[in-house]
């Protein structure tokens, strides 16, 4: 069916002016109602953040979401979008997208009664409807609201006092829409007290000359709590006009932020299949961020970002990768080796306390990944007898190995050690599964032993004894039997 061009043929097809808050209360309303998916992609927020979203839109307020980074704050924005119109009609030409039964512009009230029905009718779609504007203290009230532009006043023969003459900013171009600022606090008080002046009165002063601007849109905000301290402040009149605030918050359970980190995280590569990223591997990168937000070293004000367990899952799966190219080997799979080669991507997104800063943020990284690793070895492991591996350690064996060492390479050493492979299938794990799986398993076996300080693990010896003395290192050279290595004979 085409679409009315004209406001003479708006009016004949019924069309009926809504604001755009009842817009998205309608349209929450009927998604609700059928069951539908209200925030695609946001995980672990269904019981908490999403209902109190959801009254906010129903109440018809502007509102904040206020949390710490990495906790999907700027994604929730984005997709307030799918609770839009498809379209919505406009007076062809606007620059702040005028309802065509219902102009706030002087240019679009003169048009109107120049032109009358044959007015020029456009559409906007839900995409356009939606302005981002990201605070930062160099943003002027004629970004967000506007200027005089003595250039249209010339051109158009106006005063400079006239309405014409006005630039508009951002806040009126996201007329009939939404309007989104990341990071309220770092915006400079007059520009907030800007904000609330429109969003209560409807009315501003450019230069001096009060303008009338009853706009119609959705204002919604994001902050950091950390910034109300760091960086500057939500002005109190402001506050007091924001309808409702909405406290995000990191993943409840390991679950969902493994769900979120295999959304998020960008694994696919080549897509050829060759890559298989172990559960337990998945676990301890996502257990690397719940550790951080209990570990004492690491600031809890700033908080610990989604973001880590993503991006370290990512160079983990790169670290593989660039093993298995220098291996020539087809199959890519990580191990918790690996995830110590992604350092990089931990250290700086940590905070760190005085206490941390004297350690060192990659030594406080690296205890952090010895707590995740105990932390999932005793999921799986709480109740094996481990005994026999630790048994062959203490009697003098040791296992060192480069960190690119080939999977043919590590299994005929793990093979070596009584019990390791066969111990795999505590983790799901067959026989006759792939050798870089069962190496990587057996390399797990290793490192939750020495997360729980069974076995010991330093560059001269690899993993030994924990008791092991440094004279310990001479028998390294001598071959492992079954029971551990051949013990020299008394003199």
């Amino acid at each position: 069916m085409e679409r009315p061009r004209t406001l003479g043929e708006l009016k004949k097809a019924n069309y009926r002016s809504v604001s755009v808050k009842d817009e998205m209360r309608s349209n929450l309303i009927r998604m609700v109602s059928s069951g539908e998916n209200i925030f695609p992609g946001i995980i672990g927020f269904e019981d908490s953040v999403i209902p109190q979203i959801s009254n906010a839109i129903l109440s018809r307020h502007h509102f904040i979401l206020l949390g710490l980074r990495g906790q999907a704050k700027s994604r929730i924005l984005r997709s307030l979008v799918s609770l839009l119109d498809e379209v919505i009609p406009f007076v062809a030409g606007c620059e702040i997208n005028d309802d065509p039964l219902r102009p706030i512009c002087r240019h679009c009230h003169e048009l109107i009664q120049k032109c009358g029905d044959a007015t020029p009718i456009d559409y906007l779609g839900r995409e356009s409807r939606f302005v981002e504007k990201l605070a930062t203290p160099d943003v002027t009230i004629a970004d967000i609201i506007g200027d005089l532009d003595p250039i249209k006043a010339a051109r158009g023969g106006h005063a400079l006092s006239s309405e014409l003459t006005i630039h508009y900013g951002l806040l009126p171009r996201a007329n009939r829409g939404i309007f989104a600022i990341n990071e309220l606090p770092d915006l400079a008080g007059k520009i907030q007290v800007g904000l609330f002046n429109i969003m209560q009165e409807g009315d501003v002063q450019i230069k001096g000359y009060p303008v009338r601007l009853p706009l119609d849109v959705e204002l919604v905000f994001t902050a950091n709590p950390e910034d109300y301290t760091a960086r500057g402040k939500i002005i109190t009149p402001l506050k007091d006009r924001i309808g409702s605030e909405v406290r995000t918050h990191y993943p409840a359970t390991l679950e969902h932020a493994m769900a979120i980190t295999a959304q998020e995280a960008w694994t696919g590569r080549d897509g050829s299949g060759n890559l298989i990223i172990p559960a337990f591997v998945r676990e301890v990168i996502e257990s690397i961020a719940f550790e951080a937000r209990q570990e004492k070293k690491v600031d809890k004000r700033s908080g610990v970002s989604q973001r880590v367990p993503i991006t370290c899952l990512e160079n983990v799966v790169s670290n593989a990768e660039r093993r298995a190219l220098k291996n020539r080997e087809q199959k890519i799979v990580p191990r918790p080796s690996d995830i110590y080669s992604a350092l990089p991507s931990l250290t700086g997104k940590f905070e760190l306390e005085y206490e941390g800063e004297m350690r060192g943020a990659e030594n406080v990284a690296r205890d952090i990944i010895r707590q995740a690793s105990a932390r999932t070895f005793k999921k799986y492991f709480d109740n094996v007898p481990l005994h026999p591996i630790v048994q062959w350690f203490e009697l003098g064996g040791a296992l060192k190995y480069p960190a690119d060492a080939s999977t043919e390479h590590l299994y005929a050493q793990f093979k070596k050690i009584q019990g390791l492979l066969e111990k795999t299938q505590s983790l799901g794990m067959k026989a006759k599964d792939e050798p870089a799986l069962l190496v990587s398993g057996a390399e797990f076996i290793l490192e939750g032993l020495y997360a729980l300080k069974k076995i010991s693990r330093n560059e001269e010896l690899g993993f030994h004894a924990e008791h092991a003395k440094a004279a310990r290192s001479e028998s390294t050279t001598e071959e492992p039997t079954p029971l551990g290595p051949r013990r020299r004979p008394l003199n």
